[in-house]
């Protein structure tokens, strides 16, 4: 309050109206005073300010003659209003000749150097010591202080600066300069250098270790560039399944588990987990394994997003699927003959890019296996490479799938004679009372009736290893493909009205 009210008092003070003829005196009578050598036009209201200022100074600073005499000013331990005097630079500007030296040592002032004082050319000694000053000093701003022989910079938090080399230094001396920030600490040198050599290794170190781990256990946290395509972490896949919680558990068989998951990017994801103890000859197959699992792209075919290897934990990570797998669709929901016949044509479409891209990989075919997608898309998932069977067998295969689709499998798990009494018990009532093994729920025409005969014909077909005529993909492919373009001929609107009158050869028929 006590600077604010000053500069206020001051900035209100209009000169006298004979202060300029005061001023035009006081040049004629001592022409070296600092505004008599202006060259612009003198601001009356700024000198007049400064007459007041200095008057003021001079009796601050105790000199014993101000009417007289100007030679020092003297505001050290001053803290109140040294900052005062300090911010008027219209005093500096006009700074008296007669004043040789300034002392503001003591003030805990901070802020930069006050180069305002700097206009005073003519001193002989500065003392700003034991202060907080900060930031770079002007040396340069120095030069016309040829009378300055008495320098003290000391306690101060000036940046520091290469001055020991420098004219600057030469001229005055190390006491000038102690402990202001501006020479080099030896001691804080010696321990900045410790600090770098130790303290940089361990700082590389732990960025490399940082680095190492996201590589090789989260990299997921990296940039897409950095990471390893396809590969997954065990921290990966514990993080996508929240610790592989009961929650996130979807499904249990012998020695693999399947986890719901969702990655960082947020994908769902379908992940199979195994977590036997293998070789580690087991361990790279597997890793082959997954890079041609990965390449496999097919309507018809879970996509493989890719896998972990490691000896006590291997894992398969899929897209996730949010409908049911076939063997649930059939026992929850009453098909149509259409939506069968559609699934096995997937499956078929499935096989044949297997049989044609990638020989070398195994597939599973159970209907507790093969995936529905939210369009009914029949999705082949469960995968093994290198271990394949013979084309007869994977034919064998699809034909027991074949009748599991369309026959009531519930009434031969009665029989409880596993895969062999299913297909004896169809056999037993082929062809002539097919009525008793077809699923009850799915209702027919004679028609339809007269497909499902054929289908079933193919299915053991497929499974009748002992016939010498041994069925080709390309055969089963084509006979069911005629089978789908026959019923949606027969299943459209223009075939319907157009045999509308001969509903006899139509009529619906139950298996029973």
């Amino acid at each position: 309050m006590f600077s604010a009210s000053v500069v206020e008092d001051l900035n209100n003070l209009q000169p006298p109206p004979d202060f300029n003829s005061t001023i035009m005196t006081n040049c004629l009578h001592n022409p070296s005073l600092r505004y008599c050598n202006f060259s612009s036009p003198l601001d009356l209201a700024e000198i007049f300010k400064f007459t007041i200022v200095a008057s003021h100074l001079c009796n601050e600073s105790r000199n014993p003659n101000c009417i007289e005499s100007f030679p020092k000013i003297d505001l050290r331990s001053r803290p109140k209003i040294s900052p005062l005097y300090l911010s008027f630079s219209f005093f500096w500007k006009y700074c008296p000749l007669s004043i040789l030296s300034i002392d503001f040592s003591n003030n805990s002032m901070k802020g930069s150097f006050p180069i305002d004082v700097l206009h005073c050319t003519q001193i002989h000694a500065l003392d700003l010591s034991h202060n907080g000053l900060t930031g770079d000093v002007p040396i340069h701003s120095f030069s016309p202080l040829t009378n300055l022989t008495l320098l003290n910079l000391s306690y101060n938090q000036f940046s520091e600066s290469k001055i020991s080399d420098t004219e600057f230094f030469k001229r005055f001396n190390a006491s000038s300069f102690i402990h202001s920030g501006l020479l080099l600490d030896r001691k804080k040198f010696t321990i900045k250098v410790i600090i770098l050599l130790v303290g940089f290794p361990i700082f590389v170190i732990l960025m490399v270790g940082c680095f190492v781990w996201l590589c090789f256990i989260r990299p997921d946290f990296l940039p897409r560039v950095f990471r390893r395509k396809n590969k997954f972490t065990p921290s990966m896949l514990k993080a996508a399944t929240d610790g592989f919680s009961r929650q996130n558990l979807v499904g249990k068989g012998e020695g693999v588990d399947i986890y719901k998951g969702v990655l960082r990017d947020g994908t769902q994801v379908r992940i199979e987990i195994y977590w036997d103890d293998i070789s580690r000859e087991s361990q790279r197959i597997f890793s082959e394994e997954c890079k041609v699992l990965v390449q496999l792209s097919h309507k018809n075919i879970v996509q493989v997003l890719g896998s972990c290897s490691r000896r006590k934990l291997r894992a398969i990570v899929t897209e996730w699927m949010e409908g049911e797998n076939v063997e649930i669709w059939l026992s929850r929901s009453a098909p149509t003959w259409k939506h069968r016949l559609k699934i096995l044509m997937g499956v078929v479409k499935g096989m044949c890019y297997l049989q044609e891209e990638w020989p070398e990989v195994e597939y599973d075919l159970k209907t507790s296996s093969v995936l529905l997608s939210d369009n009914l898309e029949p999705l082949i998932s469960r995968f093994k490479v290198g271990d394949q069977s013979s084309i007869t067998r994977r034919i064998h295969k699809f034909g027991v799938f074949l009748l599991e689709i369309v026959v009531n499998k519930r009434q031969s798990d009665e029989l409880e004679s596993g895969e062999v009494g299913f297909i004896d018990h169809i056999k037993k009532h082929y062809p002539g009372n097919l009525r008793e093994v077809i699923d009850e729920r799915m209702k027919m025409t004679e028609n339809a009736f007269d497909q499902v005969k054929q289908v079933i014909g193919l299915g053991l077909m497929c499974t009748d290893q002992s016939s010498s005529h041994q069925l080709h993909l390309g055969q089963i492919a084509d006979t069911i493909t005629r089978a789908y373009e026959s019923w949606n001929v027969l299943g459209s609107p223009s075939h319907k009205k157009s045999h509308g009158d001969r509903g006899k050869g139509h009529k619906h028929i139950q298996s029973r």
